[in-house]
């Protein structure tokens, strides 16, 4: 098992570096997740991570890449719903890594 230290906290990580308990998700946590994909986290960033945790919270699983565009383009317009500026951000695997950016489980299609 992994951990990632966020202040005092020792976070646990499955495998993958997903969270084990998702209710350690927070903005430090997600911010310590980042750097260590070597990401430091912009407006645009955190637009689709609480977007991706909308969805998580309605729909109770997490998106794979189509379903995440297609999201995106519905709720923040097809300037950011598409998959160049989600591959941008997210280092071309925008649905695996933003979901664990975002403390949320990989998305079941991922590898």
């Amino acid at each position: 098992m992994k951990t990632l230290t966020v202040g005092a906290r020792a976070i646990e990580l499955d495998k993958d570096g997903f969270l084990v308990d998702l209710g350690d998700w927070s903005a430090e946590v997600a911010a310590a997740l980042a750097a260590a994909e070597d990401i430091e986290l912009t407006p645009d960033h955190w637009e689709v991570l609480e977007l991706l945790r909308a969805f998580y919270a309605e729909f109770e699983l997490s998106p794979a890449t189509r379903p995440l565009i297609k999201y995106t383009a519905l709720k923040l317009g097809p300037d950011k719903g598409n998959s160049l500026h989600l591959n941008r951000l997210f280092k071309g695997t925008p649905a695996k890594l933003a979901a664990k950016l975002a403390g949320l489980p990989k998305p079941t299609n991922c590898l």
